[in-house]
Parts: structure tokens; C-alpha cells; sequence
């Protein structure tokens, strides 16, 4: 089981939901953390929190429907000169609801899958380079077990291209001390999720954080992460790597 303490983690969508549960999480473990949100006041809260766990923390900010806004916050996180070695990409959008699933308009698609896939890529090119010359590096992506309604099309097409995309590009780290994985949280209370959602927010806790603490070399699986919230981290990742 890799330890965190000490090591340097970007999460996206850090300001509510799962992204802020997570950060705390992480903070405990004795990560240091860049917090990323559309705005840094956005964050403030939580950076205070993290930092009085001990931890070092920044905040950055982007707005993920603009690659420009999306590219800008890299050269931020560059211009700190850390190594960053766990990525979270957490945050994402679910645009609408469209019972008239046959008039989805292209917006849908175009805005989904800007900020769940396009955002993304973008991230994960940027850092994985420097992770497998170091030697190390875990990337968690953000993906949906919704199947089936395709009055979410947006949404679900855009984490169907994510899947694909993290499993494809998993196939060639092998070796590199480099893994990329998917979390599904379920469908949880959150602003994306909606008040009608059955598990809580802290449900999603240890499963999201679970592939950033993995040293079995293995990329491009799915962790289902309402499996895991009974357990410990300790539990969980032993149950995954004696599996």
C-alpha cells in the first residue's frame, strides 16, 4: 500500500460534493494538495480545513468548458515547482434532464464533453509524461454507472469516451510505476446528483480515494465505490491487491 504523506495531489471540483470529502480524506492521510475550482474563493473553505489538518495546500482555479482556462491553470500548478503524484479528476457537469431524449441539442454533447472528457485528457497529457520519467504516478478519473437513459446522453457519452480513453491509455503503462483508473461513486447527494439521490456524499469515502493507494502496477479498471464505504482504507486496498 503506497503512503501519501508527504506526496502532492491535484483534485478537481475541490470546493462541495465528493471533491471536497475527498480532499479532507486525503488531508489525513497527510497529503499536501492543490485544490482546484471555477473560482478561488470557491475553495477558501476548504483550503483553511486542510491546512489545519497540517498539510501544505494551494488553490488554483479554471473553468474546465474552456481548454484556454483549462491550460492557464497548468502553467499555475507548473509555476509551484512540485511533483504532482496523485491526480483526482473529480469535477464534472450533467447538463440536463431530457425526457424529450430526441430533441437533445448539440449543446448537451459539446459542453459535456468539454469539462467530463476534453478537460480531462487535457490534465492527464500534461502530467503524465513527468510522472513516468520520475517513476510514479496515480491518475483517478471520474466515470458513471449510468446506463440505459438516454435522457442524460450528454452526460453518459462523455464518461463512455472517459472509460475508453483511461482503459486505452492504461494498456501502455505498464512497467512505468504510472496507473490510471476510474472510480464510480454512484449516485450520490451532490449538486450534480440531486437531493433525491440514495447514498451520501461520505459513502463515497475510502472507495474514491482507494486507486491513488494501490502498488499493484495494475491500470485501466473500474472501482465501483459503494462496494468499499464499510470498509477501512487499509481494508480496502488488501482486499484489492490479494484479490
Amino acid at each position: 500500500m503506497i503512503s501519501a504523506k508527504g506526496k502532492w495531489a491535484l483534485i478537481t471540483g475541490a470546493s462541495r460534493g465528493i471533491g471536497k470529502e475527498l480532499s479532507l480524506f486525503m488531508a489525513k492521510q497527510g497529503c499536501n494538495l492543490i485544490l482546484h475550482s471555477r473560482k478561488l474563493e470557491h475553495t477558501a473553505e476548504v483550503l483553511r480545513a486542510v491546512k489545519g489538518i497540517g498539510v501544505e495546500a494551494f488553490a488554483v482555479e479554471a473553468e474546465l468548458s474552456d481548454n484556454n482556462s483549462v491550460k492557464s491553470m497548468l502553467k499555475d500548478i507548473d509555476e509551484l515547482e512540485l511533483e504532482i503524484d496523485f491526480i483526482f479528476n473529480n469535477a464534472g457537469v450533467q447538463i440536463a434532464y431530457r425526457n424529450d431524449y430526441y430533441t437533445t441539442p448539440i449543446s448537451d454533447f459539446s459542453i459535456s464533453f468539454q469539462i467530463n472528457f476534453i478537460a480531462i485528457t487535457t490534465i492527464c497529457y500534461h502530467f503524465l509524461p513527468k510522472m513516468i520519467e520520475r517513476g510514479f504516478g496515480r491518475i483517478i478519473n471520474t466515470t458513471s454507472g449510468i446506463e440505459n437513459e438516454p435522457e442524460q446522453a450528454g452526460y453518459s457519452a462523455s464518461k463512455a469516451a472517459l472509460d475508453k480513453y483511461t482503459i486505452d491509455l492504461g494498456s501502455k503503462l505498464n512497467g512505468t510505476n504510472v496507473m490510471i483508473n476510474l472510480v464510480d461513486p454512484g449516485w450520490c447527494r451532490t449538486d450534480l446528483g440531486g437531493p433525491q439521490a440514495p447514498n451520501d456524499v461520505k459513502s463515497t469515502l475510502p472507495g474514491v480515494a482507494i486507486p491513488a493507494f494501490l502498488d499493484d502496477q495494475i491500470s485501466g479498471r473500474i472501482f465501483r465505490v459503494q462496494e468499499f464505504n464499510t470498509m477501512t482504507l487499509e481494508e480496502a486496498v488488501s482486499l484489492i491487491e490479494n484479490t
